[in-house]
């Protein structure tokens, strides 16, 4: 699939097609990224190109944010080159604050570090891959998780109008199968819509516009990649 994009959600519109339907449409502020590193099947044991979005300030990096993308001048950067051993290519620029990365297995990849992704990567794409973590809603019951019915309203049925009911047998198997739908954390993680065309990309403001929704809130970090599930 490439190396993509990472980027930050603006939230939801809706643009009209040149027959005058409304398509909702969701808002990417996308890049620029910087290329921070080259994984090589040599040194890392894998091949991956790994992208940083959105500057991190320097008062609020730790040092070894800041020498992951500069040189610093340091005891051990000394001592490895005065034992001959090559210093790794840095991207020069300031600390980032999401970083992620794109692998290129077998793929040929002309990706060199400290270069500058724009929203051009994906000038000639129909479609996109979205991943985000969606929001997180906390500790929630079975009605809420997983859409339960809930128990009766009717007599009889005491002050359980909304627990799960029964959630195994008794004698055979005597336990609770694996993966049973209950009562726990609801959201809060990573979730991939697919196949999502792309409706419009604003190379001027660094936007990507894609058809429907994509998961998390407004301001949450996403990546964009090229869907491979066309056809």
């Amino acid at each position: 699939m490439g190396v993509g994009l990472l980027g930050r959600k603006i939230g939801m519109t809706q643009v009209y097609d040149g027959d005058g339907n409304i398509t909702p449409v969701t808002v990417i502020q996308a890049g620029p990224c910087v290329v921070l590193q080259i994984r090589t099947l040599d040194r890392d044991g894998y091949e991956a190109v790994q992208i940083g979005f959105d500057d991190k300030p320097r008062r609020l990096a730790r040092q070894s944010e800041r020498g992951h993308v500069a040189n610093l001048k340091s005891k051990r950067s000394r001592a490895r080159a005065a034992a001959g051993h090559e210093a790794v290519p840095k991207a020069d620029c300031e600390p980032k604050r999401f970083v992620r990365e794109f692998r290129t297995d077998g793929e040929e990849c002309d990706c060199e570090v400290g270069q500058e992704l724009t929203v051009d990567l994906f000038a000639e794409v129909s479609n996109v891959d979205v991943i985000a973590t969606c929001k997180g809603r906390g500790t929630a019951g079975v009605m809420k998780r997983h859409n339960f019915a809930g128990q009766r309203a009717s007599h009889g049925v005491k002050r359980v109008h909304r627990h799960p009911g029964s959630i195994g047998q008794s004698a055979d198997p005597a336990r609770v199968l694996k993966g049973t739908k209950m009562a726990g954390r609801y959201g809060n993680s990573r979730v991939t819509v697919r196949n999502l065309a792309l409706a419009r990309v604003d190379s001027e403001n660094g936007l990507l516009i894609v058809k429907g929704a994509v998961p998390g809130p407004k301001g949450g970090y996403v990546v964009i990649r090229k869907t491979n599930k066309l056809g």
